[in-house]
């Protein structure tokens, strides 16, 4: 049982990786991609609004599918689709073609995000402790590790697809292999997933309610996220008056700490409990963002920024899991409904700083996702309301209520 657990978690936290690298080479050569098929500058925003927006609607589908099939057949199709479409992308000529290569990675990577995050709570609830941040440590690990990529196809002024291919043909076989692997775990397992229909509200014993504190954290977090990647460069370069290639350091600086900051977070959580964790991750995220609007100049910027990425970290890992040990025979459901608001704080971050930097100024701007994490503060409760709560004296026995791996053991 223990073996299948190993197996089952490096299994999934390779799956995190991949994504992780997917999705960076996608969003860092944005450029390229709308130089290759000519999308305007007005058109472009339509087409990047429509990737979280259908990332959405796979998420939600995914909570109708789970109640049918094993979330580890859910990720196991849609990871090499998520890898095909962004070879796509990369393979044609016409806006057409990209629009329909963009819907289909957006569908596929809103099921792959909701089946991934799933098995993660499952098999955290498995293990009885805290596992969950390491998971996105690999998705943060796989990130830059696909920028970096993107950096060096646009250095040489590689096609699209010539970048694309041996990433695509290197991942999509590991990825099949892997997940032979995948756990599905808990109460959800087998006959249990054929109760979810029955549960609280018609939506598998998930209060919307008790869910709703957990949705808003999701959300503030992504804004603080996007804020981050879409702003910090021009925050740097035009309101700090940092040089061009100063202002990219803040974005590489922030993945690095993300990185880091995920890579030890389970042992806090296992120390001082998810909801002190929480709490510490939002005060330090919002003293960032309070550094950032006071700079004085750009390292005092780069500062803000760092440690904005070593508060924000920790949120999303931990809300995840919260909705699993909230909702212990549910939590597949819970976390499909949760994922939605990954896409809505994204959707709504970036342009919500851009509206308010032109009508009064950006240092004014970054207090807004500043006050919008320090609300988190409001719900860290939310994180310990379970007897499960993982932490120094609150572990539970490793548990056996592991469901069979997807290779049937």
């Amino acid at each position: 049982m223990t073996d299948v657990l190993r197996r089952g978690r490096a299994s999934l936290a390779f799956g995190f990786f991949a994504q992780g690298v997917a999705f960076a080479l996608l969003v860092t050569r944005i450029p390229a991609i709308q130089d290759r098929y000519g999308v305007s500058d007005a058109l472009l925003p339509a087409f990047l609004a429509a990737v979280p927006v259908l990332a959405g609607v796979g998420s939600v589908v995914t909570e109708w599918l789970v109640r049918r099939v094993a979330p580890s057949a859910v990720l196991r199709w849609s990871q090499p689709v998520v890898l095909l479409a962004l070879l796509g992308v990369g393979a044609g000529e016409r806006m057409g073609e990209l629009a329909v290569a963009l819907a289909v990675f957006g569908l596929a990577v809103g099921a792959l995000d909701a089946s991934m995050n799933m098995l993660g709570v499952s098999l955290q609830r498995s293990y009885g402790r805290s596992i969950m941040l390491g998971f996105h440590a690999a998705y943060s690990l796989g990130g830059i590790l696909g920028a970096s990529l993107a950096w060096v196809g646009a250095r040489w002024d590689l096609a699209l697809f010539v970048s694309y291919l041996p990433v695509v043909g290197v991942l999509l076989p590991l990825c099949l292999v892997g997940s032979r692997w995948y756990v599905d775990g808990g109460a959800e397992s087998e006959g249990g997933r054929a109760e979810k229909g029955k549960g609280e509200g018609g939506g598998g014993g998930v209060a919307l309610k008790a869910l709703l504190p957990l949705c808003l954290v999701m959300t503030f977090a992504y804004i603080g996220d996007s804020t981050v990647s879409n702003w910090s460069a021009k925050y740097l370069q035009d309101v700090l008056g940092s040089s061009e290639q100063l202002a990219t350091v803040p974005y590489n600086v922030y993945m690095v700490t993300t990185l880091v900051g995920r890579a030890v977070g389970d042992l806090g959580v296992r120390r001082l409990g998810a909801a002190a964790v929480v709490r510490g991750g939002a005060l330090v995220a919002a003293v960032g963002f309070a550094v950032v609007a006071g700079a004085p100049g750009a390292w005092a910027g780069m500062l803000g920024f760092t440690l904005v990425g070593v508060g924000l970290c920790v949120l999303v890992p931990q809300t995840f899991a919260a909705a699993g040990r909230l909702f212990p025979g549910a939590s597949d459901a819970a976390v499909a409904r949760l994922n939605v608001f990954n896409y809505v704080g994204f959707l709504i971050g970036s342009p919500l700083v851009g509206v308010l930097g032109d009508a009064f100024g950006y240092r004014g701007a970054m207090l807004v996702p500043m006050v919008l994490v320090l609300v988190t503060l409001v719900y860290a409760r939310s994180f310990a309301a379970q007897p499960d709560r993982y932490g120094g004296g609150h572990e539970r026995p490793r548990t056996a209520d592991v469901g069979r791996g997807s290779n049937g053991v």
